[in-house]
């Protein structure tokens, strides 16, 4: 006699979950969510002003140009030698004081609705950034989402040691650990959804069924068109977009440099 199926043999099979998956720079955030926290974290004295004005060019060039693997490696190591030795508490307390001031200022309407649609439907919602996953969670939280899958910074005794957990979570590795929490979780990828605003996305967003570029930079727009997949583009008409941020370059640019030679001057005088 042929073995029956759990269906069949009248034990329910449990329903399979679906989820909608979020970048969050230049998806969710208008910008580097890192370059904001650094500014944040430089107030508290962590870095100097040399490392305001590399992280505001790294944050220019990547509205500008989008995101480069080599720079993303060099963020990520100054970054863990910058948190060595400081308390996770007071990142998170620090997150949440930019958060409020000013990441929720940066968020793009029509993806905080798409993210709202999803969860009213029923669905998980998971950020998957390569910030740092105490940060990750923060924003998280406050968008309602489920939460976040992100890079993690291995911390002892409540305290930075300047080293990771793993691998930055950024391109395959995004991926990689969308496919782990489905297979944890019971996420049918199938029926779920991914945005990403680069190429680098493009691994996260081949892993679903349904995926979508948002305000994509060029090379991720060449490879939407080819595979077919949907553009959202919620940063306005396209030249008005690349005009403000050539003007916020240029008035963000003023703003450090103003800092600089405002300490200078202090120190002279002192």
């Amino acid at each position: 006699m042929p073995e029956l199926s759990t269906a069949e043999a009248g034990t329910p099979v449990p329903a399979r979950t679906t989820a909608a998956f979020f970048d969050v720079d230049n998806t969710i955030i208008r910008g580097a969510s890192a370059f904001h926290l650094a500014m944040g974290l430089h107030r508290r004295g962590f870095f100097r002003y040399r490392d305001l004005v590399r992280a505001f060019a790294h944050n220019m060039r990547y509205q500008l140009l989008g995101e480069n693997k080599d720079q993303i490696d060099e963020i990520r190591s100054r970054a863990l030698s910058i948190m060595k030795g400081h308390s996770v508490a007071e990142v998170v307390a620090i997150g949440e004081e930019v958060y409020d001031q000013v990441l929720e200022l940066r968020i793009y309407p029509g993806t905080r609705q798409l993210l709202d649609d999803h969860l009213a439907a029923g669905r998980e919602v998971w950020l998957v950034t390569a910030t740092p996953v105490e940060i990750g969670n923060l924003i998280a939280r406050r968008l309602g989402a489920t939460g976040c899958l992100g890079t993690v910074a291995e911390h002892k005794d409540g305290f930075y040691t300047g080293r990771l957990v793993g691998a930055l979570v950024h391109g395959e590795a995004k991926a990689s650990a969308v496919r782990e929490l489905a297979e944890r979780e019971g996420i049918d990828l199938n029926a779920s959804y991914a945005y990403g605003d680069s190429a680098n996305d493009v691994p996260i967003l081949s892993t679903v069924g349904h995926p979508c570029a948002i305000n994509p930079d060029p090379r991720l727009r060449r490879h939407a068109q080819v595979a077919g997949w949907p553009v959202r583009e919620f940063r306005g008409r396209r030249r008005a977009a690349k005009k403000g941020i050539n003007a916020a370059s240029w008035a963000g640019l003023a703003w450090v440099v103003g800092l600089v030679l405002r300490s200078i001057g202090r120190s002279f005088r002192g």
